[in-house]
This record gives C-alpha cells, structure tokens and sequence, in this order.
C-alpha cells in the first residue's frame, strides 16, 4: 500500500509534466515527498557504485532509497507515456477547461506550499518577490523555433529536467519556450521516436543527478527561503495557464503564415478576457475550483497521514 500510495504520487508529477506551466515538483512538495526524492537522486554517487559493483544489492538499494525511487519514477513514466495522447486531444478540443483546472490546482498552490515557511524574515520576503520575478520573466518569452538537433536536445533533456522537479517551474513550459515542446513531449513520445527521445534522455539523467546535488544543499541550509522562492516560482507562474489564450502565429515579412510538415508555427499565445456570459466561462469557474478543491483534498489527506 505505501508503495502503491508513492507509484500514484508519481502519475500525479508525470501528468503535471506535461502540461506547460505545471510543475511536478510543485506535486512532489504538496504531496511531501519532494525532499525524499532530491536526497533520493543525489545519492547515486561513487559509494552507490562501489555497492553495485562489489554486488551488495541490499545495501545499494538502501543507501539510495531504490526502493521508493522506482515507485515514483515507474508512475512519472506512466503517466507521461498514457497522458501525452490524451493531452492532446484535450487541448485540442478543450483548451479552455484543462487550462482552467490546472490554473486553480497552482493557484491553490501557492498557499499550500507558502504555508510551511516556519519563519518569514527579510531573507524570505526577498526570496519570495525574486522567484516570482523569475518565473514571471520566463513566462513572457516568446517561444524559439522547433529543433531536433542532438546537441541541442541534450541541453533541452537538462533544461526540462531541472525545472521538472523545481515546484513553480514546468519542465514542458520550459520544451515550450524552448521550442520543443510538440516535438519532443507530444510527438516523439506518442510516436515511440528514441532519435529524439534518448538524447532528451540522456540530458535528463545527468542533470537531474546533478542538480538534486545543488538543491538539497540549499534546502537543508536555507529551507524557509528555498520554499519561499519556491512559492515565489509558482505564483508567477500561475499567469502561463490563464484559461483564456489566443494563438498567434508565426508569420514572413508579408504577413503570411510560416508552415512546418503543412502546420503554421506558434509563436506565442496571447492572453484575452473571457466573455463572462456565456456556458463555458460558467464551466470553466467551475473547473478553476476543481483544481483548488483537488489540491485542498491532497493537503488533507497529507494532514492525516502525519496526525
């Protein structure tokens, strides 16, 4: 049951991870597994080799929490794989109620996460306004053009990952500003494309042993201010999944629609007012307090855990 509970949390992260603008460290952090998990990765170091190959399987699996790992990262890839397809059907056909839902799944997070600095000082007053500054940054660059180059997949595989498990931050907005999101978290994936996929892979291994190494430095040293520059990331963030966007197109001097494999490219979205009198603004508020009440239920059901 506990590692049943752990596989779930994990199909929670890799659904967040493929939504631009949802974070699945921001479910890792709701769900109180995202210290474990950083001091999980980051213990795969020249001990937890020696272990392996002198065959100590036991103490391997011990010293690195394997155990725990392969009960998140087995849900992650799940989800990720079985989501993709549907995701984009989703956004396809129901743009406006998906962003919806998971515009109030981060906004409630913002409180969720915020409420566990034990202590607010100028430090984290600092923190808070500079991640939110960040994120905020990040969420108004116009997206670069489409690249299936290996070295630049590489860096794409790096990218992705840190912002993956940093809450406030998506790894996919990242794909998305980077240019690759369809092609590496929708196309290459529902087409099993390993191309595309190993290299991303590849990046993604390395920086995400490399980065637990840094972040759990930080969070053991500085813990209220790495929360609240947290909390900071998800509040600006919050500003990406605005139900209500527009696509615009990337377009030739002339005014004329650029196409790639027949498809004009995007080169932004543009956030508009939605028209309050009609069914689906009612549908999407609705859909907005789903997410909060999803997130207040987590919160919960933590709650009860500890007790």
């Amino acid at each position: 049951m506990k590692h049943l509970i752990l596989f779930l949390k994990g199909i929670a992260m890799g659904a967040a991870n493929v939504i631009p603008g949802v974070s699945g460290g921001t479910i890792a952090l709701i769900t109180e597994i995202f210290e474990r998990l950083i001091n999980a990765i980051k213990s795969f170091n020249l001990h937890a080799l020696k272990l392996l190959f002198k065959a100590k399987f036991a103490a391997f699996a011990k010293y690195t929490d394997l155990y725990f790992l392969l009960a998140v990262f087995s849900g992650v890839i799940i989800a990720i794989v079985s989501l993709a397809r549907l995701f984009d059907y989703l956004f396809e056909n129901y743009p406006v109620y998906i962003w919806a839902y998971f515009f109030g799944l981060v906004l409630a997070s913002v409180y969720f996460v915020g409420k566990r600095i034990s202590k607010v000082t100028i430090a984290v007053v600092i923190a808070f306004l500079l991640g939110t500054a960040i994120a905020v940054v990040i969420s108004i660059l116009n997206p670069a053009t489409e690249n299936d180059n290996f070295f630049y997949l590489l860096i794409c595989g790096v990218a992705a990952i840190c912002s993956m498990i940093l809450p406030g931050l998506s790894g996919s907005f990242i794909l998305f500003i980077m240019g690759n999101y369809k092609l590496v978290a929708i196309d290459a994936i529902n087409e099993r494309n390993m191309e595309i996929l190993l290299p991303v892979i590849i990046g993604a291994a390395v920086g995400l042993i490399a980065f637990s190494h840094l972040l759990s430095w930080v969070f053991k040293r500085y813990r209220d201010e790495t929360i609240s520059i947290l909390t900071g990331f998800i509040l600006g963030s919050v500003s990406i999944l605005w139900p209500w966007q527009q696509k615009v197109f990337l377009t030739d001097r002339s005014g004329d629609m650029i196409l790639k494999d027949g498809e004009p490219i995007i080169a932004r979205y543009d956030r508009i007012l939605p028209d309050i009198f009609n069914m689906e603004f009612a549908i999407a508020i609705g859909f907005i307090i789903l997410g909060i009440l999803s997130i207040w239920l987590i919160e919960k059901s933590a709650e009860k855990k500890s007790s």
